[in-house]
Order: structure tokens, then sequence, then C-alpha cells
């Protein structure tokens, strides 16, 4: 392999895990205070349109991610107010989120733009721009090592370095704050936290707003760093994948982030292997696409029947807290 087919694919592989990661400490953060969240990819999807559809009509970056950020924090609040304040169980709650999600994107698509649930491309003012492309030619001119440092590191947009960040961010948050102390007790142990007179609801509540927050981004992403409009079903299980992540990590950030790296890395090369062909004593021809496109998916269900019994889930994780009395 040469230089830059390495670095073109480091590259790669770190832009199309920036949603999943995104997800994944959406997750993280929600179930370590005790709430399932099966409306990852719902809540990925419905902020995405809300984006490309303010991003088309208003043509401005920032209020396109106000109202991704809008719509994800009020799925979670709907989410906290059926799963948290009325006990309604997480995962059917989560199930009918991602579905209606689905429906109604499509819905007010079709109502607003006339297109067949797409929107029109969002305008460029919208797009994100690449970073650090100057260091980058500087990195380049390094010997032996620069070409593919330079095409692997820089010249991303913001949000790839900023979900790297993140996942510091939220492993600082869980693990150096009393904030996440607290939250993290919330998952194992609710009643001792009654006990010592914090709200299990209120730090649920919290974690559902950051988990909003952060799915928000993630929808915002597709539309503003991949594809420049609104595409039904765009996130093609990017939040189930997410899930997976969270799980294999063992509900860690720093784990989670290593999944997602490792499924990102599957869906870049399944891009580059699309045309390939198969070896002589196989019987040589292209590679069938399908084949390729489902090895993230295929992944996804080895590592969830594989590790989801191995990982320890947070105690309390789908239970609904009762206050005693």
């Amino acid at each position: 392999m040469d230089e830059a087919f390495i670095g073109t694919l480091v590259a790669s592989t770190l832009r199309v895990s920036v949603p999943l990661i995104l997800c994944a400490l959406a997750g993280v953060l929600c179930e370590r205070a005790g709430v399932i969240d099966l409306g990852l990819e719902g809540k990925m999807l419905l902020t995405a349109f809300a984006t490309a559809a303010v991003g088309v009509t208003s043509g401005s970056l920032g209020l396109a991610l106000m109202a991704a950020l809008a719509v994800g924090v009020a799925l979670s609040m709907l989410h906290g107010y059926a799963c948290v304040s009325h006990r309604g169980d997480q995962v059917v709650l989560g199930m009918a989120i991602t579905m209606t999600a689905a429906g109604l994107s499509v819905v007010l698509g079709i109502a607003w733009f006339a297109q067949g649930g797409q929107t029109p491309p969002v305008p460029e003012a919208v797009r994100l721009s690449r970073w650090f492309v100057g260091a980058g030619e500087v990195v380049a001119q390094i010997p032996l090592v620069g070409p593919t440092l330079a095409l692997a590191f820089f010249g991303h947009n913001l949000m790839v370095y900023g979900a790297l960040l993140l996942v510091v961010g939220v492993w600082w948050l869980l693990y150096r704050t009393r904030f996440g102390l607290r939250l993290r007790a919330a998952g194992e142990n609710p009643t001792m936290i009654d006990a010592a007179g914090v709200s299990v609801k209120a730090l649920r509540y919290q974690a559902l707003a950051l988990n909003g927050m952060l799915s928000a981004l993630a929808g915002a992403y597709l539309v503003i760093a991949q594809n420049p409009s609104f595409i039904p079903n765009m996130t093609a299980g990017r939040g189930y994948m997410a899930l997976a992540a969270l799980i294999f990590g063992k509900w860690h950030p720093v784990g989670a982030l290593w999944a997602c790296l490792l499924f990102g890395f599957l869906d870049a090369v399944s891009i580059r292997l699309q045309g390939a062909e198969l070896p002589a004593f196989l019987g040589g021809g292209a590679v069938p696409v399908q084949a390729i496109q489902a090895m993230p998916y295929v992944l996804t269900v080895v590592l969830l029947a594989g590790f989801i019994g191995k990982s320890i889930a947070p105690a309390a994780l789908g239970r609904p807290y009762v206050k005693e009395r």
C-alpha cells in the first residue's frame, strides 16, 4: 500500500466515524444515568432533516445548528417525560421515536419541498470548511511520513476535531467531576443518590439533555459535512451501530471511540473496495457491492452477539426509579 492510500484511508475513517462517535457519546451519557436509548437513530435522522430544512430556507449555518439542537433536546425531553417522569417502557419509547422520525421526516419533506422526501442542497455557506490546510502543507514536507500524516490528520472540518475533543470532555465529565460521579451513581444505585438528597429525576433529565445535544450534532454533521441535502433514512442504521459501539466499549467514552473507529474503518474500506476484483482462485470477477456494503453491519451483529453478555451494563439501566416515601 502506498502512502497516499494509507493517508486517505485514515482520513476517510475519521470523517465517517464522526456521527458514530457523537451518537455513541450521547448513548454513554444517558445509559450511564440509567436510561436506555434506542431512539438514537431517530434523533439523528430528525435532526438531520431539521438541519437541512432550516439550512435551505435560511442559508445560515448557525440557525441550522440551532434547529438541530432544539429538535434533539425536544426528543430527549419527550423520552424523559415518558420514561423518567411516568416510568414508561424505555425500549418501546426509543423504537417509537425512531419509527416516528423515519416517517415524519419524509412526510414533512414531501409537504415542504415536493422532492419525494428529499430537500434541496443546502447553500455553501451552511457547509463546513476545511481546517489546518496550511499546516498540512507544511507537515507534508517532512520526509517519509509527512505526506501520509498530512492526508490523514489535516484538512478536516471542525466537527472531526471537535468529536475527538468531546470524547476527552465526556470522559472528564463522567470521571473527574462531582456531576459525573452522581450521574454514574444514578445508573448504578439510584437509591443511594436519593438518600444523599440528590434528585435522580433531575440527573437523568440532565443526562438526556446532553444526549439530545450530541445526537443533534451527529445528525447535523450528515448534512453540513457529508451529504449536502437530506435523503430519507440517510442515517442508514448509524444509531444502532453507535449503540453497539457503546456496548462493545463497555459504556466508557474511550472504549466507545475505538469501537466507532473500527466501524468507520470498515465503512471506509467498503467504499474503496467497490469495483475490486476477486482473486483468480475464487473465480475472479467483481466483488459484489452488496457484500462490501454489508461489512459494517455484519460486524455490528457479530459484536452484539459476542459481547453483549460479557459487557456489564449499569446495574439500574432500564429500571424506572420510584422514590421511597
